[in-house]
């Protein structure tokens, strides 16, 4: 049965009550979140309406939002709930603080005592990203998966997380040796290289890591230069991306080694104009 108006505006306002106490650091029960919507649908099931939300999710990264973090995003939604999404993003101001305040604040680098644990199976390659045309919808929208991604205390806190997760690899395979001489090269030398911090594989040979790093859900976008995107094909043996989410709560990583896109589907996101 479809989902009419009534239902989907009711589903969207929990959505979003949750993202916003999620984002504001707020303790909040998704299953007494679910338990209470029932009551406001048309013999919905619990399982209908986590569906639902998490096509919300998908719609909030599709316009640069964060989703609620267990919440999957997930297509093929009604034309109806993504107009509905969009009117309430343009006109929900306490959200927007929300959100612009959950992507600007410092970070630091939390304890990290078993690598094993950290290291997660990467997500599957149509929500790594999307096409272009999906993205940026709102006129009045913020970006705030972009003022995330400038947000130097919390790119440094995850390349420092990656250094201390690179010296218990080694250490954990045997090598001490290789693991001290592992080198955050991005404070070293500087940035610009193409990869953020020099480690090795068990064999000695060098391996050279970028890290990005996001407090939101391990489906959220990540922003990627054409100079780091060049050095991944010039050096794919050696190459390793390292994506860090949910990293203000419990830091968890996936590796994308070697080229880039052979991971994730590239979108262009700006361009420089020049006269001459």
């Amino acid at each position: 049965m479809e989902w009419s108006q009534a239902e989907v505006e009711a589903t969207v306002a929990d959505y979003l009550h949750m993202l916003f106490m999620e984002l504001s650091g707020q303790s909040y029960n998704k299953s007494a979140h679910r338990k209470q919507l029932l009551g406001r649908l048309n013999d919905r099931s619990e399982g209908a309406i986590e569906r639902k939300h998490q096509n919300i999710s998908a719609i909030l990264l599709e316009n640069g939002w964060p989703y609620i973090n267990g919440y999957k995003p997930l297509g093929n939604y009604q034309g109806m709930l993504r107009k509905i999404v969009e009117t309430r993003l343009r006109n929900d101001r306490l959200l927007d603080e929300a959100a612009i305040q959950a992507t600007v604040s410092p970070a630091t680098t939390p304890l990290l005592q078993d690598y094993a644990k950290t290291l997660v199976n990467p997500p599957e390659r149509h929500w790594v990203a999307r096409e272009a045309t999906a993205v940026y919808r709102l006129p009045q929208q913020r970006d705030y998966l972009e003022r995330e991604a400038r947000n130097i205390s919390l790119g440094h806190a995850g390349e420092v997380f990656v250094v201390n997760f690179e010296h218990l690899r080694l250490r954990a395979h045997g090598q001490p040796k290789l693991a001290d001489k592992v080198e955050h090269v991005s404070r070293s030398r500087g940035d610009g290289l193409g990869f953020d911090v020099l480690s090795f594989d068990t064999d000695g040979c060098e391996r050279f890591i970028e890290v990005k790093t996001t407090a939101f859900g391990k489906e959220t976008p990540f922003f990627i230069s054409q100079n780091e995107v060049s050095f991944a094909k010039e050096n794919a043996a050696q190459f390793h991306l390292y994506r860090l989410f949910d990293f203000r709560r419990s830091p968890r990583l996936f590796d994308l080694p070697g080229v880039v896109d052979q991971h994730c589907n590239m979108s262009p996101t700006n361009y420089i104009c020049r006269f001459a």
